[in-house]
């Protein structure tokens, strides 16, 4: 040992130091993330417009983002399921960017933005490819994105495979003006009440179900009541001899 090496307490050589100037270099185990997408700002606990917000937190103000594409290594089982997925696709004739928007991979899900002319084919094959098999739908979601211009309403299709223990995200968008997405009873008959429920709420078409119909509201029921852009509405209460007023009538604390 040199006099110049660097020693600890008890004078046993240091371990290489990794600071500026060294040479050992750390390798990613994944490339950075990009940047989320921005599309708006809501403002409020609720994201109400005017004078609706009685939460308290009318000074609120929070971005609305978009989860990135995701970059490779994408991490777990989720570059295999990709690899896959375009695989099946290619020999269907389908190029993989054709039927696939972008790979998101967040919260340690992998989702599938997928273009909704081509969600029955996927559904399809990933329930029966072998080396895919996902054979079970958790069911179908609704969510409704006003700032996201051209594909306000998006639809989320639960997946897991029994067989090889892995679970997908298929997620697709269709604009307020055109709000049709295919049905996908005929690969999951258990998404009926599901696509139902999400039509009743929401106000997605799903184009091929047998049965489209409300499943929570009265048939007659005036718009979609879960869309962000729904008036916050109700109807007076009577409690003790006092009237409370509707939610959208009530006071401001904005």
């Amino acid at each position: 040992m040199s006099a110049n090496e660097p020693t600890t307490a008890s004078g046993t050589p240091a371990a290489p130091s990794t600071t500026a100037g060294a040479e050992v270099e750390a390798t990613p185990l994944r490339a950075p993330a990009a940047t989320a997408d921005v599309i708006g700002t809501r403002t409020g606990m609720f994201g109400v417009q005017g004078t609706g917000d009685t939460s308290g937190f009318g000074g609120l103000v929070r971005t609305v983002t978009m989860a990135p594409a995701a970059q490779r290594p994408y991490g777990s089982y989720f570059d295999d399921v990709v690899d896959l997925v375009a695989e099946v696709l290619e020999e269907q004739g389908v190029p993989f960017a054709d039927a696939i928007e972008r790979v998101v991979v967040d919260r340690g899900e992998l989702t599938l933005m997928v273009r909704r002319e081509h969600l029955v084919r996927l559904a399809r094959a990933l329930r029966d490819e072998q080396d895919l098999r996902f054979e079970l739908s958790l069911g179908v979601s609704g969510v409704h994105y006003p700032h996201d211009v051209g594909r306000e309403l998006h639809a989320v299709v639960h997946l897991m495979s029994i067989t090889h223990g892995r679970h997908l995200r298929l997620e697709v968008t269709a604009p307020d003006a055109d709000p049709h997405i295919p049905s996908t009873t005929s690969v999951y008959p258990t998404n009926d009440w599901h696509e139902r429920e999400t039509w009743d709420f929401f106000g997605i078409v799903f184009d091929g179900h047998p049965a489209l119909a409300r499943i929570a509201m009265p048939d007659d029921w005036p718009g979609h009541p879960q869309r962000k852009d729904y008036p916050l509405g109700g109807i007076p209460v009577e409690y003790k001899g006092a009237t409370v007023p509707p939610a959208d009538e009530r006071r401001s604390y904005s």
